[in-house]
């Protein structure tokens, strides 16, 4: 079985993009500008975003928190996202998920530029990636991919499993393991909360990417041998022995899959990091975008 290393691949990566800014700077080009918006004090949105902020500090992007009060109106918050769009100087831009009730979700990602969209979830974007045209992937996938294409997992022909139909993962996911190209050309098969004989489909899938939420809900009886699993899921269950109270978890029971798996990604240390990674990359590819249009 080999882990498939998320720390390690995101670290390699963020090594490759500082070496990239580097000579940007060498050559007296602006460097890559992210920014991103924070509305209220949800802890783990603001614990992501403090650690987007560092990862921009260690590969040399200039970065830009707007952090804004949970009370605040729609039109306050669209407003704030045009002057984003506006400003010259900044690449791109992320609006933190989930945001309060009074705020229409939709509305605020249709308001960002698509050019400035390095999450990849304005429908332009989104639309390009499953027209296999040149786009913006939402990090978490593109992360993924990433891994699959760093560790040389065979995809071609296989059956893969995708648990979860969320526009963030689940179903970008399916797009991407469907189309032409490495990682890719394999059969996919979306389940949901709605499917039936669930295990009937996950034990002949030769990939498993679940993205439920739902702690070590994909059981060893579930998978056949030499499977290969990603599990985007991470939970915070209650745990008294742990130091802090909990642990978390993903949706894979990992000490029991792991056994059958060739390739498995660890919760926390898999697909984490490498949405931070992912998004960077998003970042340079708009800073590139941005000089050649200019």
């Amino acid at each position: 079985m080999t882990l498939l290393d998320g720390k390690k691949v995101s670290n390699e990566i963020k090594d490759e993009i500082a070496a990239e800014v580097q000579q940007m700077k060498n050559r007296g080009e602006k460097v890559p500008h992210l920014a991103a918006i924070i509305v209220g004090n949800d802890g783990a949105s603001l614990t992501y975003v403090n650690s987007k902020v560092r990862a921009c500090e260690r590969v040399g992007f200039e970065s830009t928190l707007v952090k804004l009060s949970s009370s605040i109106s729609e039109t306050e918050l669209l407003k704030k996202i045009k002057e984003l769009n506006e400003n010259p100087d900044i690449d791109g831009f992320i609006v933190q998920l989930p945001l309060p009730k009074q705020i229409d979700t939709q509305k605020v990602l249709l308001t960002v530029n698509p050019d400035k969209d390095v999450d990849g979830f304005h429908p332009t974007n989104f639309g390009k990636m499953a027209l296999d045209m040149s786009s913006f992937i939402p990090a978490t996938p593109y992360g993924i991919l990433e891994l699959l294409e760093r560790y040389n997992v065979e995809t071609k022909g296989k059956h893969t499993v995708v648990i979860g139909r969320s526009h963030i993962v689940g179903r970008p996911m399916s797009i991407l393991m469907g189309r032409k190209g490495f990682p890719g050309n394999s059969t996919v098969t979306v389940t949901h909360s709605y499917t039936k004989n669930i295990t009937q489909i996950t034990s002949q899938a030769d990939i498993i990417i679940t993205a439920l939420g739902n702690p070590e809900f994909l059981k060893a009886e579930m998978v056949k041998d030499d499977v290969v699993i990603v599990d985007v899921g991470i939970t915070r269950v209650p745990d008294e022995d742990a130091p802090r109270g909990y642990r978390i978890t993903g949706d894979v029971d990992f000490e029991n899959v792991s056994k059958k798996a060739s390739f498995i990604t660890p919760v926390p240390g898999g697909v984490g990091p490498m949405t931070i990674a992912m998004l960077l990359k998003n970042t340079l590819l708009a800073r590139e975008n941005h000089r050649l249009n200019s």
